[in-house]
C-alpha cells in the first residue's frame, strides 16, 4: 500500500518578514527509504532570501534581553533567511525540517500579554531553536508539551499581523503541526497526518477535504490558488503518485507536485498580497541531507549537500548570497563563503 504524506502549508518569513501562503508537500516512499519535503513561498513582491549554513556549537539567545532562552546548538543546519533578518525554514544535519506557516485564524500569545517572567522567543529565530536542539519530532513534541513561552515580532509589512502555525518533519516521516487558537497551543503529531494548509485550522481543513473526496477528483477539482483548493489538489495528486520512487526520480516527481500547487508567475489578488505568485520553491531530502532551492525566475534547481560540509563546533558560518548566484545550477557547496551570522530582526 502506498504511503505518502502531504503537508500543504504556507511558509512565513519570521519576525518583521513577509508571511505568505505557500504549499508544503512531503513524499514518503512505500518502504520509507525516501522522505522529501517540498514547499513554495508565495508573495506579491520578491522576498530577498539568502542561504546560510550554521555549524553546531554556536551560542544563541531567543531575545536580546529580558526573559529568554539561551542555548548552544547541538546540530548544524542550512537555513533560508529572509531579508537577512529571520529564518523562514531550514533543515538540520539529522534530517529535521521546520517551516513557518501563515494562518489567518491563528492567535498565539504575544510577549505583550504574557505573564511577567515568561520566556520570549522572537519569530526571527524560533525555527532555529528547534533545528538547533532536536533531532526528531518526538523530542520537539516533548519540549513543546512542557514549556510555556511567548512570541515576539508579531507584525510585519507596515503592521500586518504575523499569524502563524508551524510544521516539523523528521527523517522517519513523523510530523508535528503547531497551531494556536485564542492564545492556546494545539499540537497534532503522527505519520498519519497528510495535509496542512494556511487556514482554516487543521480540523476544519480536513472536513473540507472530506467533502471533495466525496465529489471525487477525476471529474472535478477546485482550481483557485486559495489555501483550501491547493490543499485538496495536492492531496489528490499525491495519492496518485507512485510509492516506489527513489533518489533523483523521487525528487523530480515531488517537484511536479509543487508546480501543481504553485501560483503562476505575475499573478496577484488585489488586496490580498498573501494570495500571490510563487517567489521560490525548496525541497529537503531528509535521508540524504540535501537542500534544494529554486527561484521561479531561474530555470533550474541548485542545492546544498550538508554531509559534505564541516558542521562541527568551531567551523565557520557559510553563506550563499543569492543576489550574486541567482542563476546557478547544481550543487553550490563550492560557492558558499565564510560569513558573519545574520542579525535577527528582533
Amino acid at each position: 500500500m502506498k504511503r505518502f504524506r502531504l503537508f500543504l502549508a504556507c511558509a512565513a518569513a519570521m519576525g518583521a518578514l513577509s508571511a505568505s501562503p505557500c504549499s508544503r508537500i512531503t513524499y514518503i516512499s512505500d518502504d520509507s527509504s525516501e522522505v522529501i519535503v517540498g514547499r513554495t513561498l508565495d508573495w506579491r513582491t520578491p522576498i530577498p532570501t539568502n542561504l546560510y549554513v550554521y555549524p553546531a556549537g554556536m551560542k544563541k539567545v531567543s531575545m536580546p534581553s529580558g526573559p529568554r532562552y539561551e542555548w548552544v546548538s547541538k546540530y548544524g543546519s542550512v537555513l533560508a533567511v529572509g531579508y537577512d533578518g529571520g529564518v523562514t525554514e531550514g533543515m538540520n544535519e539529522r534530517g529535521l525540517v521546520m517551516n513557518g506557516l501563515f494562518c489567518k485564524t491563528g492567535s498565539y500569545r504575544s510577549d505583550a500579554v504574557a505573564p511577567k517572567g515568561t520566556p520570549v522567543v522572537s519569530l526571527a529565530v524560533l525555527v532555529s531553536y528547534f533545528l538547533d536542539n532536536f533531532a526528531t519530532v518526538d523530542e520537539a513534541y516533548e519540549w513543546f508539551s512542557k514549556n510555556d513561552f511567548a512570541i515576539s515580532g508579531t507584525t510585519f509589512d507596515g503592521g500586518t499581523v504575523s499569524q502563524l502555525h508551524w510544521a516539523i518533519t523528521d527523517a522517519t516521516g513523523n510530523t508535528m503541526f503547531i497551531e494556536y487558537e485564542g492564545g492556546k497551543t494545539k499540537l497534532y503529531r503522527g505519520r498519519e497526518l497528510q495535509v496542512l494548509a494556511n487556514d482554516p485550522g487543521l480540523p476544519q481543513m480536513q472536513a473540507i477535504n472530506a467533502y471533495w473526496e466525496g465529489v471525487g477528483g477525476v471529474n472535478m477539482l477546485p482550481g483557485t490558488v486559495r489555501s483550501a483548493d491547493r490543499f485538496v489538489r495536492g492531496t489528490f495528486f499525491l495519492r496518485h503518485t507512485p510509492g516506489d520512487l527513489k533518489g533523483d526520480v523521487a525528487v523530480a516527481a515531488l517537484s511536479t507536485l509543487m508546480a501543481n500547487v504553485s501560483v503562476p508567475y505575475g499573478y496577484n489578488v488585489v488586496g490580498e498580497p498573501n494570495v500571490s505568485m510563487t517567489q521560490w520553491r525548496s525541497m529537503a531530502d531528509l535521508k540524504r541531507h540535501v537542500y534544494y532551492f529554486r527561484f521561479t525566475d531561474n530555470l533550474g534547481n541548485f542545492w546544498i549537500e550538508l554531509d559534505r560540509l564541516m558542521l562541527t563546533p568551531g567551523s565557520p558560518v557559510l553563506k550563499l548570497d543569492t543576489s550574486k548566484h541567482r542563476a546557478v545550477y547544481g550543487c553550490v557547496n563550492d560557492r558558499l563563503r565564510g560569513s558573519e551570522p545574520f542579525t535577527p530582526m528582533w
